[in-house]
């Protein structure tokens, strides 16, 4: 595995189709207009999340981001390819948006999933995030999953 995760703007030609492909794959699991929750690539641009896009051999297998706010972290738009799941570059992608919190002085990370994102609940439970209530503009949604965790 000779993996790089490079920031990139989620403009990209990458970045767009790999947020293209994530909102096909959250269609197919029926969750309502009202509870999809992800930034669009304009919202993205304008509210300055850190995009990282990641490649493995050039090949382009994942991305994620993280919207800093004054008190804490927001994963955004982590995903991994279908067919290059259970290779460990959720993981990887995670820890590497992980340090980043860490190094721009943020100690808690939180984020929105949706209760059919099993693998991704259990990743997340797996690196220490525990299920909390709604944070920032989100609010109770039967579908969502809210999660955080303290950075050490």
């Amino acid at each position: 595995m000779s993996l790089l995760i490079s920031l990139e703007s989620p403009g990209s030609p990458d970045a767009i189709q790999l947020i293209n492909e994530l909102e096909a794959h959250l269609e197919s699991f029926g969750y309502p207009a009202e509870s999809r929750h992800g930034y669009s690539v304009d919202k993205l641009i304008k509210q300055g999340v850190a995009f990282f896009i990641m490649r493995d051999a050039g090949e382009v297998v994942g991305c994620g981001g993280i919207k800093l706010y004054d008190d804490y972290g927001e994963l955004k738009r982590m995903y991994v390819r279908p067919e290059q799941q259970r290779k460990g570059y959720a993981q990887a992608m995670l820890e590497h948006l992980m340090n980043y919190a860490k190094q721009h002085g943020v100690a808690m990370l939180r984020l929105e999933t949706g209760i059919h994102q099993i693998p991704a609940i259990k990743l997340y439970e797996k690196v220490g995030f525990h299920r909390c209530g709604p944070f920032g503009e989100y609010r109770d949604d039967p579908v969502s999953v809210y999660m955080e965790m303290t950075l050490s």
